[in-house]
């Protein structure tokens, strides 16, 4: 089952909360909590994957392959810590009263968008300004990529 699907599936009648400021309410706790284990249990996961796959290439005769494995889980492994730190960050958020805004200009994001991606940073404008103005060669900020529909 993917995260998503695990996520949704914790919202009250599968409704997203109407809303317009700040974003308050057990049901948008639910769904970051919800998110939280998925990603900790996948980060765990990915853990015990990459250090059981160096256990074994550091035992077996030099392999590309092994190497090439290694690696791949390593960025897996990095990348889904990044996202349980972004879900982090979206529960302190909503437990200080600023979820649901957006970091750059504290418009409200649309509650859409929030479903999709509970640990949206940025509204629809802003993610799309950031996006357009980031050089080749660096990363765009984190959770930038998470526009739907538009």
């Amino acid at each position: 089952m993917r995260l998503t699907d695990r996520v949704r599936r914790t919202g009250q009648g599968g409704q997203v909360p109407a809303r317009s400021g700040p974003v308050r309410g057990p049901a948008w706790r639910a769904l970051l909590e919800a998110q939280w284990q998925a990603r900790l249990q996948e980060v765990t996961e990915l853990s015990l994957a990459y250090h059981d796959a160096a256990t074994v290439t550091a035992s077996a005769p030099a392999d590309c392959r092994g190497e090439r494995k290694l690696r791949q889980l390593l960025r897996r492994t990095t990348a889904a810590r990044r996202a349980l730190a972004d879900t982090d960050e979206a529960l302190a958020r909503l437990a200080s009263g600023r979820y649901g805004l957006c970091e750059a200009c504290t418009a409200a994001i649309p509650a859409w968008l929030l479903a999709a991606a509970p640990d949206a940073r940025y509204c629809q404008r802003c993610s799309r300004r950031t996006v357009s103005n980031a050089r080749p060669g660096r990363a765009a900020p984190r959770n930038m990529g998470v526009v739907a529909g538009g």
